[in-house]
């Protein structure tokens, strides 16, 4: 299975025969389905009576279709061999004609073979290229979008026009305009473009995407292959779905059939507002298997809004870096559940340093909206506005607390983070190591040589790891050596020697907790949470790693 953009080539006439074959695909399916669909299970009736299905949805579509809109974006790209010759059609991905037309054209280039010193575009004698470098071409993609002011104003998705050279928009009575980028956002996927037309146009509003639900009926219209505006129907299938996509992913999914093409295109509810932006597509072929993803109209409508008055779109920021509070970090720290976002990293100077959040922080609340798990924080910070103070509800030393903080705006580098503080290390002999033994762990100071030895930064403080035994718990978690234990404990606290460690294993001990956190600084990547059982950490052992 793979998860695709939505968004087609641009279709041509040797084409025609795979089109017509997938639409005979697609309407076998259809009928099987629907024999599936119409045979009895034998079950009762379900025990809450759900609204009937529209008669028809004709009447909504004759309304909404002349608000979508075909997008072709055009890139010059260089064309393959060293000169002009015939282009290879566009064909779906994977199709055998395509190798075809590549050996052919690549045979019959104007010069001989491909690949043959002295013959055009390779190399000849003493390496000297032959002929001139190769042209440019015109390489076009399709996708859909949809008009939300009668000025002209239209919404698509970002990938649907990104790195084009042109935009332009079809109307649904095929009148092509050229198109003008307001402004795009890489983030959410969603970009604004504007044409220009003597009349106003037809135009749909945003509606609430919060108040769907699931099982609520949907329209997608978009540009399928090329084949222009097309109008399927489903049901919204799940809502906030997190596909990998960016760190804002909330996704609203569908059974109304999008394919490549109907990037950017609408998914409308019932009464004709728009409460999702077609994007991508979950298909083993890259045709809709029923499971496509839209991005909600709250979330796309706040940026279509900033990207239309400042050209780009502006977030809220707090400066954290954070990791999902695991049940077993959320045990140790005497949290209920393992709901909210744990704090690891603070950037100096940021929003969140300001208002004295602190590394190991648990974030409950932000701006009295909860954060039910990790992934909500950055999409509920993101569309806070800029310079409001806030209160921020944390779990702080078993208790709750709140904070107040002032909203910042998200830089450009969203990676920009800070170290984690720590204090010195302890001096102490390379030697003077000791053994965890129930979590299989050897550590000793950072010393000059540790430094050198395991390629430490001149400002990493805390405790090395240098050594890991495969069947305890420290490499169960992830930990190796090289790591770099920088906090421990709960609340946490800065280590520098292998003392200070066992110490805080011992006090968090007393606390009867389960399990202990630590604050690992691995030689990639950022620092992270590792939670690790209190039952298996034994005595500390002086020695050296066996």
């Amino acid at each position: 299975m793979r998860l695709a953009p939505s968004r087609t080539p641009a279709p041509s006439r040797p084409r025609r025969r795979g089109i017509r074959a997938a639409l005979l695909a697609a309407t076998a399916l259809a009928a099987v389905t629907g024999v599936a669909g119409l045979g009895g299970s034998g079950l009762g009736p379900p025990a809450a009576v759900a609204r009937p299905a529209p008669d028809s949805f004709a009447d909504l579509a004759q309304q909404l279709l002349p608000a979508v809109v075909n997008i072709s974006s055009s890139t010059s790209v260089q064309a393959r061999g060293g000169i002009p010759g015939p282009e290879i059609p566009m064909f779906p991905p994977g199709s055998p004609f395509e190798q075809f037309f590549k050996d052919f054209l690549d045979r019959n280039r104007p010069g001989g073979h491909p690949g043959v010193p002295g013959m055009p575009g390779q190399p000849g004698p003493q390496g000297q290229q032959q002929t001139p470098a190769p042209p440019e071409r015109r390489m076009q993609s399709l996708g859909s979008g949809f008009i939300i002011d009668p000025a002209g104003i239209v919404v698509t998705n970002n990938h649907v026009i990104e790195g084009a050279d042109e935009v332009t928009v079809t109307l649904q009575d095929n009148t092509a305009l050229k198109a003008t980028v307001i402004g795009r956002d890489e983030r959410v996927d969603v970009a604004v473009l504007k044409v220009t037309t003597e009349h106003p146009l037809t135009a749909v509003p945003f509606g609430d995407s919060d108040k769907e639900r699931v099982g609520d009926w949907v329209l997608a219209i978009g540009n399928p292959f090329g084949l222009g505006g097309t109008v399927t129907a489903g049901i919204v299938s799940a809502r906030g779905r997190d596909i990998r996509q960016g760190p804002y992913d909330d996704f609203i999914q569908t059974d109304a059939a999008i394919n490549r093409g109907n990037s950017g295109g609408p998914l409308f509810n019932m009464e004709g507002q728009v409460i999702g932006i077609n994007t991508a597509i979950y298909s083993p072929s890259g045709g809709s298997i029923g499971i496509g993803f839209s991005i909600p109209a709250n979330m796309a409508h706040n940026v279509v809004d900033q990207l239309r008055q400042f050209g780009h779109a502006r977030r809220g920021w707090l400066g954290v870096r954070i990791q999902q509070v695991t049940p077993d970090i959320a045990e140790s720290l005497g949290l209920k559940d393992s709901g909210g976002a744990m704090v690891a990293g603070v950037n100096d100077g940021g929003p969140a340093d300001e208002a004295k959040i602190r590394n190991g922080d648990v974030i409950i609340k932000f701006n009295n909206q909860d954060v039910k798990e990790m992934r909500n924080l950055p999409r509920i910070v993101a569309e806070t506005p800029i310079g409001i103070n806030v209160p921020v509800m944390i779990w702080r030393d078993g208790q709750q607390q709140t904070l107040q903080a002032k909203v910042g705006e998200l830089p450009d580098d969203q990676q920009q983070v800070a170290d984690a503080s720590a204090t010195a290390p302890s001096k102490q002999s390379a030697a003077n190591q000791t053994t965890l033994s129930g979590l299989g762990l050897q550590v000793s100071p950072i010393t000059q040589d540790a430094r050198e030895k395991y390629q430490l930064g001149p400002d990493l403080k805390g405790v090395v790891v240098t050594g890991v035994d495969a069947s305890g718990s420290a490499a169960e978690r992830g930990i190796k050596v090289g790591d770099v234990i920088v906090e421990v404990g709960s609340p946490p606290e800065p280590v520098g020697s292998p003392t200070e460690v066992q110490n805080r294993v011992d006090s968090v001990r007393k606390q009867n907790r389960k399990s202990v956190l630590m604050l690992i600084q691995g030689q990639e990547g950022a620092p992270r949470w590792v939670p690790l059982t209190i039952g298996d950490v034994g005595g500390g052992e002086k020695g050296k790693p066996g």
